[in-house]
């Protein structure tokens, strides 16, 4: 009989588990291998076949911590997303998100079922469990690369990840129903499960939202106790939506947007403090779902799992995405990236503990393959993000982050962004006065250590900080303009920058390239690009204009307000 492991030799394991999981994270993002994967694999070293032989089977646990986990991490994304960003990736995330995970699920439990010669439904329910993208993993995987993606694919990943959890719930808990009680199964009540689903998770989520954003706005306390109050008051709502029907994890994301963006949104520190505890939420829960694997049962499905995940990224996947987005203005290569970055993560690993916890028979090789399938979509799919987003153009050079951005109080929209100007910034030798207007206007300039009055006779030098009080949309553009052009930046945008309001045909004759039709002479290039690109035009957008390339370089207030220019060599 095995002795009882006492108070301290838990805690040891746990702190010791979480602490190298955190440590080998770390340096994992510097090889471009998801953090993700380090923990559940340091958990699997942990676990009944590792080092430490530890024996962990409580389903009920797993699944607790698993969605006060994912509440967080959903709470965390939420905060992140401006409501600019749902103008542009609303609709195909939403299609993604319902329509996308469906036929995602159809065709992954079609394969399924064959591959593994097993009842339909089971398979089905297969499909289900992997058909969504999990947020948890897209998250961390965009964070950890470092990648600063165009506007319509990174709103439309960040949104889908968010939404999609709903369907794919509804589908696995459909066929669990389906598979206990096959009589009894209604489909107009199943759809009314669904409508339900989405209905109450998105109208608790907006309104619970908007009352803690606005509870907490009356507050004042510091970060840290900011950060804990807005994940509590988040589990809550998160409960409570599940309580009522709806789908907690919509709920709790909704929540998130609403109290990021409410009031100006919130500041570093704040975001800060949660980033911390999204790390602390979602390394815990993959450390204890690598613990509740067995590897040596892996064995047993190993390679019928494997070509399911194949199947998943290489086929299912992307034949749902280009189906979906078909209506919308995607290029290939953003359709190509949006493919793979169906990343899979903690959430269907949750979903397979359903059947388990249901007692349905065999669903112990519906857990053990979704497993293998996690851990090939973060391996495969996860390590080559990065690079698959530059080599298609999809990533774009961003300029260095601010050194501090704070909302103001006095406004909704406006925020305290402070730069450091570097040798060979275009505002060196100018008055700071000279680029303050009422979008965009200096507050402060600091010259080593001593505030300085803003006069139209006080130049700017190298190592001046200077805080701008402005709207985020004109961060690039504050960044440009104190911070030097490297050349990466100059090599995708191109040596030359022109307003959006200029005319073609003056852009045409200044440069004196091609040949253009005299219909496009009297458009604007922001009216050409909104006239080929059919829809809202974003960061990194390219045409091909008479030999020039074109390339959409800032946005302000929804229109183009600078775009590069490559001459053609």
């Amino acid at each position: 009989m095995a002795t009882p492991l006492t108070l301290n030799v838990l805690l040891l394991i746990g702190a010791s588990l979480l602490f190298v999981g955190l440590l080998l994270g770390n340096f994992s993002l510097r090889i471009g291998v998801p953090s993700l994967l380090v923990f559940l694999l340091v958990g699997m070293a942990a676990g009944e076949d590792g080092i430490l032989g530890l024996q962990f089977s409580d389903l009920n646990t797993s699944y607790l911590v698993s969605n006060i986990a994912l509440a967080v991490i959903l709470l965390d994304g939420g905060m992140r997303t401006r409501l600019s960003t749902f103008r542009v990736g609303l609709r195909p995330a939403f299609t993604l998100a319902t329509l996308g995970v469906a036929l995602t699920a159809a065709l992954v439990g079609g394969f399924a079922t064959w591959l593994l010669d097993v009842d339909w439904r089971l398979g089905m329910l297969l499909g289900g469990i992997i058909g969504s993208t999990d947020a948890a993993a897209v998250f961390n995987v965009i964070q950890g690369a470092g990648l600063r993606l165009n506007e319509r694919v990174a709103s439309t990943l960040e949104i889908e990840s968010g939404l999609n959890d709903p369907m794919a719930i509804f589908i696995t808990v459909l066929l669990i129903q389906f598979l206990l009680n096959p009589d009894g199964l209604s489909v107009s009540e199943s759809m009314i499960s669904l409508i339900t689903q989405f209905g109450i998770g998105a109208f608790v989520g907006l309104a619970l939202g908007a009352v803690l954003a606005e509870l907490l706005l009356r507050i004042r306390s510091n970060e840290g106790l900011y950060a804990l109050l807005l994940c509590s008051g988040g589990v809550s709502l998160f409960a409570l939506t599940g309580e009522l029907g709806g789908s907690g994890f919509l709920a709790v994301y909704l929540a998130g947007v609403i109290a990021g963006n409410r009031g100006g949104g919130v500041g570093d520190n704040v975001l800060r403090s949660m980033d911390s505890l999204a790390w602390l939420a979602q390394s815990g829960m993959f450390l204890l779902l690598g613990l509740l694997v067995t590897p040596h049962e892996l064995d047993n499905h190993g390679w019928p799992a494997l070509f399911i995940a194949g199947f998943l990224m290489f086929i299912a996947r992307p034949l749902a995405v280009w189906l979906c987005l078909l209506p919308f203005p995607f290029g290939w290569r953003e359709k190509l990236f949006v493919s793979w970055t169906g990343l899979r993560g903690a959430v269907p690993i949750v979903l397979a503990m359903f059947p388990l916890l249901a007692g349905i028979e065999q669903t112990r090789l519906l857990f053990d393959i979704t497993f293998v399938v996690v851990l090939a979509s973060l391996l495969i799919q996860g390590t080559s993000m990065g690079w698959l987003a530059r080599a298609l153009r999809v990533a774009i050079p961003g300029n260095s982050e601010p050194l501090q951005v704070t909302a103001f109080n006095g406004s909704k929209d406006r925020y305290l962004l402070q730069f450091k100007v570097e040798e060979g910034a275009r505002i060196c030798g100018d008055a700071v006065t000279a680029h303050s207007q009422p979008q965009c206007e200096a507050v402060l300039l600091i010259r080593q250590g001593i505030t300085q009055s803003l006069t139209d006779t006080l130049r700017v030098v190298t190592g001046d900080r200077i805080t701008w009080l402005a709207p985020l949309s004109e961060k690039e553009s504050l960044a440009d303009l104190c911070q030097q052009v490297t050349p990466s930046i100059k090599r995708f945008y191109g040596d030359f920058t022109v307003r959006g309001d200029v005319l073609i045909g003056d852009l045409i004759g200044a440069y004196g390239v091609g040949s253009v039709d005299d219909a496009l002479r009297t458009l604007t290039i922001a009216s050409y690009f909104r006239r080929r690109i059919g829809g809202q035009s974003v960061v990194g957008d390219t045409l091909m204009l008479g030999g020039l390339r074109l390339r959409v370089r800032t946005i302000d207030n929804n229109r183009i307000s600078q775009v590069g220019i490559r001459l053609p060599h």
